[in-house]
């Protein structure tokens, strides 16, 4: 796979010049043939990867019920534009201006969540030590409870009995984004949703006319 050099500054560092992109063709099953694309900027180390159908896609929306272990190897196709939501857990990442595609499985992305939480549990933890109110360290300790109790569900799902199942839903406005399994649950966007959903880096650092 060679580089390809591409017109554009880094949104990082703004430099121009040593921007490279690589476009590799690839199969995944049942998802069809894709593009991976990854851009990269020399200068500073700025990297995004992308993953764009052969085949046009419709905005949509897809969902798995994780209700035993079974389930968590489930492969995960999530694109730049996707935005992954636990409902059960009020917990939602969305894509920003550098957010890149990956691909993975179920257990993969509820890691991705697992590192988040233990990030804020840990701003939590140092903020209770400068409290300096008993209102405040009470407010901390019932933010960390709740921390604590997603991290829980969240480990309880790789157990042998799933009690509490915990829905793992992708809202992609590009629809490049899929969980590849037969209990998947597709749907299409609402309107509510196009207009609020955030899409991720601008397309135009993927643009079909750089790959050619």
């Amino acid at each position: 796979m060679d580089e390809q050099s591409i017109d554009i500054p880094c949104p990082i560092c703004n430099a121009s010049g040593n921007v490279k992109m690589i476009a590799h063709v690839d199969e995944i099953p049942y998802f069809g043939e894709h593009t991976q694309v990854t851009v990269q900027c020399h200068d500073c180390g700025w990297r995004q990867t992308d993953f764009i159908p052969a085949e046009g896609k419709k905005p949509g929306g897809c969902s798995l019920v994780i209700d035993n272990p079974d389930l968590l190897s489930a492969r995960v196709v999530r694109s730049s534009s996707c935005t992954v939501r636990l409902p059960e857990l009020d917990l939602q990442v969305n894509p920003g201006s550098n957010s890149t595609g990956y691909v993975s499985n179920v257990e993969g992305v509820l890691n991705r969540f697992v590192d988040i939480i233990n990030l804020v549990k840990r701003g939590h933890e140092a903020e209770l030590i400068e409290a300096d109110s008993s209102e405040s360290r009470e407010e901390l300790m019932g933010e960390l409870s709740t921390l604590n109790e997603m991290l829980a569900r969240i480990e309880s799902l790789k157990g042998p009995k799933t009690i509490d199942a915990v829905t793992i839903e992708l809202l992609d406005p590009h629809g490049h984004s899929l969980i590849l399994h037969e209990n998947t649950v597709e749907r299409e966007l609402t309107e509510a949703e196009l207009r609020e959903l955030p899409v991720g880096p601008d397309p135009a650092v993927f643009s079909q006319d750089d790959m050619n």
